[in-house]
């Protein structure tokens, strides 16, 4: 079986760990607060995006959501199928797409952050104020 972990190594010690295991956590609460007829996290987080921005091209969203190409192209096409967002040609380049919300998407974000300020409170509920601020403050530093 070859040698043991070192003793003193515990995986729930391990920040890597813990991150997803908070992740796993929040991804859940997001689920249930959304709903199934709601954005996934990474589909809301494209919307907010293009719904502050405004029509931007497949390329810069993902840039701007640290997506790499085949995951944008996948939340996009995905987003597309629900009716959320429509894809163009750019009138002064055509070789760019660009992607912009369609009117049901619109009208539907408003409802939809009102719910992730929820999924957020629900989050971080297990912490106080403080702390909260603090965990929030520490993750930006990561990035």
């Amino acid at each position: 079986m070859g040698t043991s972990p070192a003793p003193d190594y515990q995986l729930e010690d391990q920040v890597g760990h813990l991150l997803r295991r908070a992740y796993q956590r929040h991804l859940a609460l997001f689920q249930g607060i959304m709903g199934e007829d709601g954005p996934t996290s990474m589909q809301f987080a494209a919307l907010v995006t293009l719904w502050r921005q405004g029509p931007l091209s497949q390329n810069l969203l993902g840039r701007g959501l640290a997506m790499d190409p085949p995951t944008v192209k996948g939340v996009v096409a995905r987003l597309m199928a629900r009716g959320w967002v429509t894809r163009h040609r750019d009138p002064a380049d055509a070789r760019l797409l660009r992607v912009a919300l369609t009117p049901a998407a619109e009208a539907a974000l408003p409802g939809w952050v009102e719910k992730a300020r929820g999924i957020t409170a629900a989050t971080l509920a297990p912490l106080g104020p403080a702390d909260a601020a603090r965990v929030a403050a520490l993750l930006r530093r990561m990035e």
